[in-house]
């Protein structure tokens, strides 16, 4: 399965300040699976994750509770929860950065969807 649960395309946000529409096979690939670091000429170089996993933890009366990790190099690098109302169509608590609640809000997306084809 992949990372967000579909393919996205979307915006890359690797070059700090300065963000640039996604394109090319490769960078589909590589953003929709993760570990880009090396292998691409916008990915920042420092101590940062190179990936994020997510998983739900529960989905009980319209709230959706979900684990995610960020890695480095294949290990754990940070760790959370967060909480998906599914009435407000938003988190209960927003993740610390908008990278991370865009990539949980397409997780989220790309849950409901399969939930519902199913």
């Amino acid at each position: 399965m992949l990372p967000l649960g579909d393919w996205w395309k979307g915006v890359c946000h690797a070059a700090p300040g300065a963000p640039e529409e996604a394109g090319g096979t490769w960078c589909d690939t590589a953003c929709n699976l993760g570990y880009a670091r090396g292998a691409c000429a916008r990915f920042p170089e420092g101590p940062g994750p190179d990936a994020v996993r997510f998983t739900i933890s529960s989905h009980e009366s319209g709230a959706i509770r979900i684990y995610y990790v960020l890695e480095r190099d294949h290990h754990p690098f940070a760790q959370g929860r967060l909480e998906y109302s599914e009435a407000a169509n938003a988190f209960a608590r927003p993740p610390e950065t908008a990278l991370l609640a865009r990539q949980a809000e397409a997780y989220v997306t790309s849950y409901l969807r399969r939930k519902k084809e199913s």
